[in-house]
């Protein structure tokens, strides 16, 4: 597995084709709200098989929040999301943030709280998905 950690400018031919087939195509949420303005803004990670194939991909926003984490069904149970998890991590702590946070979808957080996230607040709902904030700090 190769993970590039890059701009949308460069990954987006990638990044956003996997976003589509997870959040669109397999959860419903509405292709109109899928992307936004922070795309540009945002450090993007998107991870390739051994084949050169994209599998998983995801972002970090300027104020540190993590989001967009989507992962193929070929890449799902294989570590992928975790490594495009600590990818991002990585990047925050190198430009200096102190910590992460995220919105997790409520079925996903037993993943985040094995890399080191807490829960934060009450379920709510987003695009229609159950979810949790949480945070983990950068050391």
């Amino acid at each position: 597995m190769n993970i590039i950690v890059d701009t949308w400018d460069a990954l987006r031919a990638h990044a956003q084709p996997i976003r589509f087939e997870v959040f669109v195509h397999e959860q419903q949420v509405p292709a109109e709200i899928e992307l936004d303005e922070m795309d540009a803004l945002s450090i993007h990670a998107v991870a390739y098989d051994e084949q050169g194939a994209p599998l998983a991909t995801g972002r970090l926003l300027p104020d540190g929040h993590i989001g967009r984490m989507a992962v193929r069904k070929a890449g799902r149970g294989k570590g992928v999301g975790g490594a495009v998890l600590q990818a991002l991590m990585a990047a925050a702590r190198a430009r200096g943030d102190s910590g992460v946070v995220l919105n997790a979808q409520s079925h996903a957080a037993p993943f985040y709280t094995a890399h080191g996230f807490v829960r934060e607040g009450d379920e709510f709902m987003e695009a229609g998905i159950p979810h949790i904030t949480m945070r983990a700090p950068l050391g």
